[in-house]
């Protein structure tokens, strides 16, 4: 037994320990969530995701080869081959972007899901695809809206930018080089930067029932003063898995090599090297996007994690999370969501009070800080002069001689 408290870490009810995150735990975590829940994480996040990648591939696929086959049926020199040509090609565009947009509103929608599942994951808590999605319908259209209205925003600023360059090019090549080099230089640190400040606006959006403007604002103002251990988190990740992908497709090529041998050792290599192409081309691209629908849940769960945290800093989510557990484990307990009990709370800062002034509280001024180190000896005090006190005089002492006369001594 001390008499002295000793510090006990804050309990760990679900996946995350309740209080704020470290950039290792957080991105320690965003890989090990996955094995919390692998029925939504790893079975309907990375089945769904990886159908509907395929689907809108080969809806492109397919609307080329229509497209494309009308042109073939006409000649180079024919009246309608031009007209044919910019209708196919106009066609395939608008099905691609149709599709594209498609597939990132399927995608926004299925990290939706997981930042849910991880939210109740931290605090132990397993609900079904069927009760999660019932959380995420009612803020569906939202998310679908915010896709959509970004993907816009950075198509009609990339079109700017190509309509400046190509008018820029018909005046001096040069130019043009340099302008396009100093605008990656300045797009990809701005990029980077927008990415991080926008990056809980889905979550926000999922987690608040906040409106799109409104989520705009949130996310910029969580992510303020949190901006590198973001940034650092989704770059390592996405790195991560590019290199995975890299590494995928280099010993694919090799293997399509090899098949083009096998399939055709002696016979017409024309067959065997567009057989082994296509085989080659479908593995690689299968595994491909096996390899990206689980970045996209490793990046869900991590940006789920990063809002939790942002959350615990600015705004004392963590006091909510541990209330709600106590309340939760009482008999016959309803809670509220945690997540919206206090929303956009300022948490006080602590400052240490100035010398002299009144601490609130308590009554009266505060006694002034005592000076660092040992408290000052007080001096000696020096000794007092004797004091002189006279002997007492001797009381007279009355004698009674023998005969009975009386006399004093």
């Amino acid at each position: 037994m001390t008499a002295y408290p000793t510090w006990t870490p804050a309990p760990r009810p679900g996946i995350i320990p309740l209080r704020p995150h470290g950039f290792g735990t957080i991105l320690g975590r965003s890989f090990a969530a996955l094995r919390q829940n692998p029925r939504v994480l790893l079975g309907f996040a990375l089945v769904a995701q990886t159908v509907v990648t395929i689907v809108a591939a080969a809806g492109i696929v397919a609307t080329g080869f229509y497209a494309f086959g009308r042109v073939a049926t006409l000649e180079p020199g024919d009246d309608d081959f031009d007209t044919v040509m910019a209708g196919s090609i106009a066609l395939v565009g608008v099905v691609s972007v149709l599709l594209g947009l498609a597939t990132t509103a399927f995608s926004v929608l299925v990290q939706a899901v997981i930042v849910r599942e991880v939210a109740h994951a931290a605090l132990a808590e397993k609900l079904t695809l069927g009760g999660l999605w019932r959380q995420v319908k009612p803020v569906a259209g939202r998310l679908i809206g915010y896709t959509i209205l970004l993907s816009l925003a950075v198509a009609v600023l990339v079109g700017i930018l190509v309509a400046g360059f190509v008018l820029l090019a018909q005046a001096s090549v040069a130019a043009v080089i340099v302008v396009v080099l100093l605008a990656i230089m300045v797009t990809v640190p701005v990029s980077l930067w927008l990415s991080v400040k926008l990056l809980l606006v889905p979550a926000v959006i999922v987690m608040e029932q906040a409106r799109i403007i409104e989520a705009v604002r949130r996310s910029w103002l969580l992510t303020r003063g949190r901006f590198w251990p973001s940034l650092g988190i989704i770059v390592i990740i996405s790195s991560a898995f590019g290199v995975l992908a890299q590494l995928v497709t280099l010993p694919m090529s090799f293997l399509t090599t090899g098949l083009t041998t096998v399939l055709s050792p002696t016979g017409d290599p024309e067959v065997g090297g567009v057989v082994a192409l296509l085989v080659g081309l479908l593995v690689t691209e299968v595994l491909v996007v096996l390899l990206q629908s689980v970045a996209l849940v490793v990046q869900s769960t991590a940006t789920a994690l990063i809002y939790i945290d942002c959350r615990m800093r600015r705004e004392g989510l963590d006091l909510d999370l541990l209330a709600y557990v106590d309340q939760r484990d009482l008999p016959g307990a309803e809670p509220g969501d945690p997540y919206r009990a206090h929303v956009g709370r300022d948490l006080p800062r602590w400052a240490p009070p100035v010398p002299g002034t009144a601490v609130p509280g308590f009554v009266g001024p505060a006694a002034p800080h005592p000076a660092p180190g040992y408290p000052p000896t007080a001096p000696a005090a020096a000794p007092a002069p004797p004091v002189s006190v006279p002997a007492p005089a001797p009381s007279p002492t009355t004698w009674t001689p023998p005969g009975g006369a009386r006399g004093t001594l």
